[in-house]
């Protein structure tokens, strides 16, 4: 079977060519039995408890396991279809089934016991001790302590809550790619620049029809809601977005993800008691820096304090601004983009349009890779004749000084059909020394651009070009670890309220002129972005910032008060919670049949339930090291040194307070945030 199915094979990188639905399963059918075989052969030997043949052991099982399931869990987001979604539903109950029998088992857990227990731990390195400690964390996590009949329905939990998770995006995937809108007279897209509509172009090419093509991918509702005079188009584009999956808008009851809302949340709340947590967010912290759901809701509350009165003033003037310029006495939720584009090039001459042509994607991607390298001192380069899914994607290597090849990355960049939305870095293989060998770390990064047209490349706007800044500090933290146990490797192990720290940092260098000039130039005249265009960027660049930020706010407390606050005799409440926290924190109220709920991937499917603050509190780290850098130089090459040896080698192999203090010479100041905002006193 290893031959002849590829997930089997000892292939240096997936191919993923091969790679067909009907080989899921069987692959992790085997994998799994061996695993199990293993450990039964581990837990029955008489030969002491160490490091080597207890936790070494288990660090091999989940990377052969890792390397198998990453490239199915990445086709299921890149090249979505019926026939691997159920071979990955089918598959991912097994492994999530596989997972909590392991997670309960309290022989492995007596054994990782007597590791931690042995006189020689603590002469373990680092890594090797934080590694075995989170393992005995992660087992009271998975309720080895439990008691029948709570063990077995703490199992049934998590299989549901994985299925459920699954169905939930699945369905936000399905909702997105089943609306649209064909437009046969252009009259009806006046004010969507050249660049939007090439892309409604394309839309429309790829259904084989004439005209355009409005979808719900995220570059035909930028370009829409941002540009499009029609305000009847931009309420029906919102509309659509704003009910996917719900019981409300065009495709009412289709898609719905109301009842797995309720079940996700109710089954959270069961599993968090049963380990005896007041409640879902209380367990969420256990793996977190905030000590307490008091020290999340004080940290949240005090930034609306500080952002809400200011937020207030940008939306007056934003209404005023519509009402004398645009004759929109009544601002609704779909004119607000608008709205606010006309106003920033009123007010700063500047607009998105006006900076895409010099933002064409290869230069970007070339200026990026030269700050990666003045930085932190490795390169980057293309390699081709690699296998990949979609002949968008390329694949690089990353070298260190010498060129010695030290990681590599999948990158895929383009929205298409049979692809989720969002942008986001993913791990392929992770760094692990197995015995002699080491196992370089390898990552997905991927974003859902606009295309490139016929007569132009992948124009980005600034927005596009911080997010890819963004993810590829993702890219870094896993690529450049030094750890060599997976499961405290690159991402693996850090506190989820600091996994972003590194992501959001790489963001400043979209604002920094001489970052800028290693890349922006104009994609037809090579022209350098001009001083006075760069002035009037940085002028905009706090433009509605705290309308910005009470909209993350309103998401973030709606998250975790959704998680703190459940009770199974009332139900979810999602949007009796989603109102009351309007009320408190945003200044712009949606309309009563918004369901932004039931698109909230981040917290029902993807890993930030309780957690979307994070987003937030590590962004106080990233700005606060970032300020290390303006003191310094951005391009001074030992602060980046000492950012890389200090934050981004060291993954999870210790606290990331005790990473980002050693770094910055003291503990994070919160007024750091307030100031990359434009916010602080």
């Amino acid at each position: 079977m290893s031959t002849s199915n590829p997930l089997l094979s000892e292939t240096p990188l997936p191919v993923f060519s091969a790679i067909l639905p009907e080989h899921v399963e069987p692959a992790v059918d085997a994998i799994l039995a061996d695993y199990s075989t293993q450990i039964d052969a581990l837990l029955a030997s008489d030969a002491p408890c160490d490091f080597a043949s207890v936790m070494l052991l288990q660090e091999r099982l989940e990377d052969r396991l890792s390397r198998a399931w990453s490239p199915v869990s990445h086709l299921h987001s890149v090249k979505d279809s019926d026939a691997l979604r159920k071979a990955y539903t089918a598959a991912l109950e097994k492994i999530t089934e596989h997972s909590a029998e392991l997670g309960q088992n309290r022989e492995l857990y007596a054994a990782v016991k007597a590791v931690a227990d042995n006189a020689d731990f603590k002469s373990l390195d680092r890594a090797a001790q934080r590694l075995t400690d989170d393992a005995l964390r992660d087992f009271k996590l998975s309720g080895v302590a439990l008691e029948e009949p709570a063990r077995s329905r703490f199992k049934a939990i998590a299989n549901e809550l994985a299925k459920l998770s699954t169905e939930f995006e699945e369905a936000v995937l399905d909702a997105t790619d089943a609306w649209g809108e064909n437009i046969a007279d252009a009259a009806v897209l006046a004010g969507i620049p050249p660049s939007g509509l090439a892309v409604l172009r394309a839309y429309a090419e790829e259904e084989k029809i004439d005209g355009w093509r409005i979808t719900l991918k995220q570059p035909s509702v930028q370009a829409v809601m941002t540009y499009a005079d029609d305000r009847g188009l931009r309420e029906r584009v919102y509309t659509a977005a704003n009910t996917r999956a719900s019981e409300q808008g065009p495709h009412a009851g289709r898609f719905d993800n109301s009842a797995r809302i309720e079940q996700i949340l109710a089954l959270r709340h069961e599993a968090a008691q049963l380990l005896d947590f007041v409640n879902a967010a209380e367990e969420s912290l256990a793996t977190k820096m905030a000590t307490n759901p008091q020290a999340v809701l004080d940290f949240l509350h005090d930034l609306v304090k500080r952002a809400k009165p200011v937020a207030e003033k940008e939306l007056s003037e934003l209404r005023a601004f519509a009402a004398s310029e645009l004759g929109l006495d009544d601002l609704q939720p779909w004119d607000v983009a608008y709205a606010s584009e006309k106003l920033r090039l009123q007010r700063y001459d500047l607009s998105e349009e006006e900076l895409k042509p010099f933002f064409p994607l290869p230069a970007v991607m070339a200026g990026l890779f030269a700050i990666t390298q003045r930085v932190f001192g490795v390169s980057l380069r293309e390699r081709s004749g690699i296998d990949v899914w979609h002949t968008d994607v390329r694949f690089y290597d990353v070298l260190d000084a010498q060129e010695n090849v030290i990681a590599s990355a999948y990158v895929d960049l383009f929205a298409r059909s049979a692809k989720r939305g969002g942008a986001w870095m993913d791990v392929c293989r992770t760094r692990f020394r197995n015995g002699a060998s080491v196992q370089l770390p390898i990552a997905y990064l991927t974003c859902n651009f606009a295309p490139p047209t016929a007569d132009a490349p992948a124009l980005l706007t600034h927005d596009d070009v911080i997010t890819l800044f963004h993810e590829f500090g993702h890219g870094l933290h896993h690529l450049l670890t030094e750890v060599d146990y997976p499961g405290v490797s690159g991402i693996a192990g850090v506190e989820w309220d600091a996994v972003e720290l590194p992501s959001q940092f790489m963001e400043n260098f979209a604002w920094q002129r001489d970052a800028l000039d290693l890349f922006a130039r104009h994609y037809q005249s090579g022209e350098r972005l001009p001083d006075e265009l760069f002035d009037r960027m940085q002028a905009a660049r706090h433009f509605q910032a705290a309308l910005f930020l009470v909209r993350q706010l309103e998401f973030a407390l709606f998250d975790f008060r959704l998680h703190l606050e459940f009770d199974p005799a009332r139900g979810a409440r999602v949007q009796e919670l989603a109102r009351e926290i309007r009320r408190e924190v945003a200044v712009i109220q949606p309309p009563s049949w918004q369901r932004m709920a039931h698109s909230f991937t981040h917290i029902f499917s993807g890993g930030y339930s309780a957690g979307y603050y994070s987003y937030l509190w590590a962004e106080v780290l990233s700005a606060d090291a970032f300020s290390r850098f303006e003191q310094a130089g951005v391009f001074d090459a030992a602060t980046g040194a000492a950012f890389r040896r200090s934050i981004l080698a060291v993954g999870g192999s210790r606290p990331a307070l005790e990473s980002f203090i050693e770094f910055r010479g003291r503990e994070p100041d919160a007024e750091a945030l307030l100031r990359s905002y434009g916010l602080a006193a």
